[in-house]
């Protein structure tokens, strides 16, 4: 696992193709990368939350309690492996019309792989200043981007030019199911804080 992260980062190209000689399993995808990546936004955000609460510049912090930490933590946790899931779906579904369409497991673990760079961002929830976490999400996404371009054509067996329109039209996707995914984690996160924004709503 720790070599393909590495090998994604530092030199993309090589490491698609040996990824690609794999042909890796969903269920060894994510026993041997997913289920331990997802962790790190997961546990970063915990500690944060738990430990020094959410800033937005100068403000009080807003802490959630260690066991409401627990549950919510497990629900993002959840969040994070269903759409990793539905990401290598929807780009088995883009590619319907590709003649060498790749079977819907390569496609989920192509996903699992370019979301690499954002769950090594996740790290920064540690200490969640709202800035910080939003520019280091920026760069995550930007690489994601970036191992999504590079690694399409090869890893899924398509055109250069099949290759760009699939992976523009995943990535303009993938930043709403990114939209969603950061709204419903501020909101869950803000479910153990009298500072709500969902106890504000019902106030």
């Amino acid at each position: 696992m720790i070599n393909h992260v590495w090998g994604l980062i530092h030199h993309p190209d090589k490491e698609w193709r040996e990824i690609n000689k794999e042909h890796e399993s969903v269920s060894h995808l994510y026993f041997h990368h997913v289920l331990w990546m997802a962790a790190i936004p997961v546990v970063s955000t915990f500690i944060g939350t738990t430990q020094f609460g959410w800033t937005f510049g100068g403000e009080e912090a807003i802490k959630v309690s260690f066991m409401d930490g627990i549950g919510l933590g497990i629900m993002f946790y959840a969040l994070i492996l269903a759409a990793v899931a539905a990401v290598g779906s929807l780009i088995h579904w883009m590619a319907r019309n590709f003649e060498s369409r790749p079977p819907r497991q390569e496609c989920i673990v192509f996903a699992g792989y370019i979301a690499t760079p954002m769950f090594l961002s996740g790290i920064f929830a540690i200490y969640p200043v709202i800035w910080l976490c939003l520019l280091a999400c920026v760069v995550g996404v930007a690489y994601t981007g970036y191992l999504l371009y590079k690694g399409t054509p090869s890893f899924l067996g398509v055109s250069h030019k099949q290759g760009f329109i699939l992976s523009s039209t995943t990535l303009g996707i993938g930043v709403l199911v990114l939209e969603a995914l950061l709204a419903a984690v501020v909101l869950l996160w803000s479910l153990g804080s009298e500072h709500s924004i969902i106890w504000r709503f019902f106030q």
